[in-house]
This record gives structure tokens, C-alpha cells and sequence, in this order.
């Protein structure tokens, strides 16, 4: 029985990048997406009011923010969670909230792409 011990290599070779290639082409399939910010309840969205909620209203109800800044020196605080996708829709949503120098909300504004149900 003789081997053909260069067309077994040549086999393994081509099993090789058979192989890579699948597991290129899996990665690339399930990179194709991004997530930036974090979740947050958007239920409690309709409790704030302006004038009468507190910062430490804002921060028992939501948590730490995931950007904080200053906007006509106010303090702002920022929830967001962005997902982005290549291969369908992608779905945001934020949540920016202005506090006066009392710490009392001043102004707020919710956006979504998520639709109601």
C-alpha cells in the first residue's frame, strides 16, 4: 500500500484554510454590531417633574449615569443604551436631565427608536 504523502499534506492545507476561513467569516458575522452606553428603567421616565424631583431622586431611580457634563452651567446628566447592528435595525435611547444649582431638575428630554407597544 503506497501513501501519497504530498497530496495528504496538500489536503491538510486546504482543510486548513477551509477551516480559518469559517472562522473568519463567524467573527465578522457576530462583530457587526455595537453596544455603547448601558441599560436603564425607562418606565419611571413619566415620574420626574420639573421643579420637584432631586438629583438624588434621579440617582435612586435610574443609577449612576453614564455621562455626566455641564450645558449653560448647569449640571447634566446623561442615561443612554446605543445598539447599532450592520445587519438590521439598531435601537437607542437617552435619557438627558439638567439640574439647576439646588440640585432639582431643571429640564429633561427621553428619546427612543423603540416603539410603543
Amino acid at each position: 500500500m503506497k501513501i501519497d504523502f504530498l497530496g495528504s499534506m496538500r489536503f491538510a492545507g486546504l482543510l486548513r484554510k477551509t477551516l480559518g476561513g469559517l472562522v473568519v467569516s463567524a467573527i465578522l458575522l457576530t462583530s457587526g454590531c455595537a453596544t455603547v452606553g448601558h441599560e436603564f428603567p425607562t418606565a419611571p421616565v413619566s415620574t420626574i417633574k420639573i421643579g420637584e424631583t432631586t438629583q438624588n431622586d434621579i440617582y435612586t431611580t435610574f443609577g449612576n449615569p453614564w455621562r455626566t457634563g455641564l450645558d449653560n452651567g448647569m449640571k447634566t446628566w446623561t442615561y443612554g443604551n446605543y445598539y447599532y447592528t450592520l445587519f438590521g435595525d439598531g435601537s437607542t435611547e437617552d435619557l438627558v436631565i439638567k439640574f439647576d444649582k439646588r440640585g432639582v431638575v431643571s429640564s429633561f428630554v427621553f428619546n427612543t427608536t423603540k416603539r410603543s407597544k
